[in-house]
């Protein structure tokens, strides 16, 4: 039986045979397996409920289905069963039957995020029309191991105790006493040596021997037998959570960071969802919207780098109401333009449709944001950005405008021609400036 079911998000799973054609299609068995990995994984205020990503209806004279919700990664059930959620992109007139082009402009994009491993990452030679998602975080994983041993595994004073025939270190009274009352020769002594059995690597190489099992591909496997072999003199934890808690992050271990973190989430099962599964479960998601944000972002300052134009991201300081300062105010994308003019851009991973009587799909809360941004940064250019989709490309440009000076425009974002996207957007933000 296949052990991968590879699906884009919003797709519905049924296990109706009657339905292969209008739905993705589980066994009954697996499909059961689905239904009760998403209920043994309800949320509380730590960790995401399983039904943020994937949701249970009932369709008449289907059944139940299960619907993919606009997350993005790979699910791993006990049975070993993987579920694998791309992203749906738009490729114009070219079709991506085999989800190789879907995997490079999704690792694009996640490499974008501030907690993705990407400094290394070099896919040119992975096989992605026969690896999954995970296989490829994992690779991505073993790149940064492999930068960390070249530029040489950190060493540490480690404190010891041990009952040795010469004197080193300070005496340990006490056991000094109790031990050798009849060893003479022999001195009970505390000291520090300096080895590498610290707790960073002993995590890092916790987890090359948790993947060397986990792994199914002979390249991952190879590189894992590779690094253990820069490991070789340090002991793997065991006990995870106080070898964690002993981790600090500085710019001696600067190298660490992005280890330390995709090691929690290979070690304690931990998804950037805070999704948290069991030892034999886990699901390692990323939601579309910080996604596509992150990449737009990303791209977008480095498209305006040349311009004395000040780009950040997730603007803070304003507030919907300042007597209490309360209901604070997050835009995507604040562009400060050398005159002090101000454009605020905001994404939204939602796919538009071609009817202006239903707002092609736009949200009224989303347009109450947009004015709140508007009045609140003293700006009328206010965008919105949405993915493209074959519905709308070349599309006339949409604008709404209100009586009292908003303006809010809408832009098209091609994820997979982002460069040219990008400059697209930039010859539209200067020329509503002049």
């Amino acid at each position: 039986m296949k052990k991968l079911l590879e699906v884009r998000e919003f797709d519905k799973i049924s296990c109706n045979p009657e339905f292969k054609t209008e739905y993705t299609y589980l066994p009954e068995s697996i499909f059961n397996d689905l239904e009760e990995f998403i209920h043994a994984y309800t949320g509380n205020e730590e960790h995401a409920d399983a039904l943020e990503f994937l949701s249970i209806g009932y369709r008449r004279n289907v059944g139940e289905v299960i619907s993919v919700n606009n997350y993005v990664g790979l699910i791993q059930m006990q049975n070993g069963y993987q579920i694998q959620v791309l992203p749906k992109i738009d490729f114009g007139d070219s079709e991506d039957s085999s989800n190789v082009e879907t995997k490079k402009v999704l690792l694009r994009m996640l490499r974008s995020m501030k907690d993705f491993p990407s400094k290394v990452f070099n896919d040119a030679n992975l096989r992605m029309d026969r690896m999954t998602l995970y296989e490829i975080f994992i690779n991505m994983y073993l790149q940064e191991v492999r930068t960390l041993i070249k530029h040489g595994i950190k060493s540490s004073y480690i404190p010891r105790e041990d009952n040795l025939k010469f004197y080193k270190g300070k005496l340990v009274v006490s056991e000094h006493i109790k031990q050798n009352a009849v060893h003479g020769e022999r001195f009970y002594v505390s000291y520090d040596e300096y080895q590498v059995n610290r707790a960073e690597n002993k995590l890092v190489k916790s987890t090359l021997l948790k993947l060397q099992n986990l792994t199914g591909s002979a390249e991952n496997q190879k590189l894992i037998r590779q690094l253990l072999a820069g490991f070789e003199k340090v002991e793997p934890s065991i006990n995870y959570q106080k070898d964690f808690s002993k981790v600090v992050i500085d710019r001696n271990t600067k190298d660490y960071d992005m280890l330390i973190r995709w090691s929690k989430v290979f070690l304690m099962n931990k998804s950037f969802t805070t999704f948290s599964g069991s030892t034999s479960a886990r699901a390692l998601l990323f939601p579309m919207e910080k996604v596509f944000e992150s990449y737009v972002a990303q791209q977008l300052k480095h498209e305006l780098a040349n311009l004395d134009w000040e780009v950040s991201s997730q603007d803070k300081g304003y507030y919907l109401f300042d007597s209490p300062r309360q209901f604070a105010l997050r835009p995507d994308i604040v562009i400060t333009k050398e005159d002090g003019t101000r454009a605020i851009l905001d994404t939204k991973w939602k796919s538009l449709f071609d009817n202006p009587r239903k707002n092609y799909g736009i949200s009224q809360s989303d347009m109450y944001q947009m004015y709140a941004y508007s009045k609140k940064y003293g700006t009328s250019e206010i965008w919105l950005l949405y993915p493209q989709n074959q519905e709308m490309k070349g599309h006339s440009k949409i604008v709404f405008e209100s009586d009292d000076n908003v303006t809010v425009r809408v832009f098209f974002v091609d994820v997979a021609n982002i460069q040219e996207s990008m400059t697209e957007l930039h010859e539209s933000l200067i020329a509503q400036g002049e």
